[in-house]
């Protein structure tokens, strides 16, 4: 969705709803924020976001269908990153990931699980 010109109104405010609808929830917003770094796997994302497997799966899913998230298959494990963004309200909203949010404390605690992770070598090597 690069180019909106010939994109009728309706599909932009339905794709506008759909990403604040994903940054709305804490959960995501923890996940679309640890994403920005790095490609995690679901096993490190429950570690670190301190999360039942099925609860951290549901939002993934969520993020996959607003096309905010990638996946990728290596054996057992899915691997999640942050998807390209397809707007520049897209964009715009990736952007307040490393700015916007940076006062917000889950997100610091998630930051310093992630680094401690990152050291031990993490479930999916």
């Amino acid at each position: 969705m690069g180019d909106m010109s010939n994109v009728p109104l309706a599909e932009i405010g339905e794709e506008i709803n759909t990403v604040f609808r994903a940054f709305a929830d804490s959960t995501r917003l923890r996940i679309l924020h640890l994403l920005v770094e790095e490609e995690i796997c679901v096993g490190n994302l429950v570690e670190i976001l301190q999360l039942p497997q099925p609860t951290v799966s549901r939002h993934l899913a969520y993020l996959r269908k607003a096309s905010l998230v990638d996946v990728r298959k290596e054996g057992l494990w899915s691997h999640y990153s942050l998807a390209p963004a397809q707007s520049c309200f897209q964009e715009k909203m990736y952007g307040c990931l490393t700015g916007c949010f940076t006062e917000v404390p889950e997100l610091k605690d998630d930051a310093r699980r992630a680094k401690q992770l990152r050291e031990t070598g993490g479930c999916c090597k």
